[in-house]
């Protein structure tokens, strides 16, 4: 399975594709073990995270593992890096990047998560993991909300 990772470019599908991509990945492997082998490895693809951006204004507080996340606007499009000290955390960035990152702010805040409950990750995470996620979630609804319309020209956060 080869999975296109763009953080800062326009994506190359709808968000509805990139959401069913990531559904059909998952229901095609088999188990759980190999669910979390394809998390890691979709981390490990991930665009490489520069050191000098791993500042504490970028780490995401409430995770347990370390996590840090750039956000960007520019020409009306919301853009992330991302990266983290964990594997399978790795992974999760990897497809919150795949479905949000490139798009514009009023399509991200029409953008359900349900994604993520369909591929059963809600119920295999451990509730450390799951609060991450849900606190990267909520990092970046709130980066579009406070973009929506264009209610700030330009800059990052």
């Amino acid at each position: 399975m080869e999975v296109n990772l763009q953080a800062t470019r326009e994506p190359t599908e709808t968000v509805a594709a990139a959401q069913q991509s990531i559904i059909d990945d998952f229901q095609y492997l088999e188990d759980w073990t190999e669910r979390y082998r394809y998390l890691i490895e979709l981390g490990r693809q991930l665009p490489p995270f520069p050191e000098t951006k791993r500042i504490e204004a970028n780490r995401m507080h409430g995770c347990q593992a370390g996590v840090w996340l750039v956000t960007d606007y520019r020409n009306g499009r919301l853009e992330f890096e991302a990266t983290s000290d964990s594997a399978i955390v790795a992974g999760l960035i990897a497809l919150l990047l795949k479905v949000y990152s490139g798009r514009h702010p009023d399509e991200v805040l029409a953008t359900s998560s349900a994604f993520i409950e369909e591929i059963g990750l809600a119920e295999h995470l451990s509730p450390h993991r799951a609060n991450g996620l849900a606190l990267m979630l909520a990092r970046i609804r709130a980066f579009a909300a406070a973009h929506v319309s264009g209610n700030l020209a330009g800059g990052g956060a």
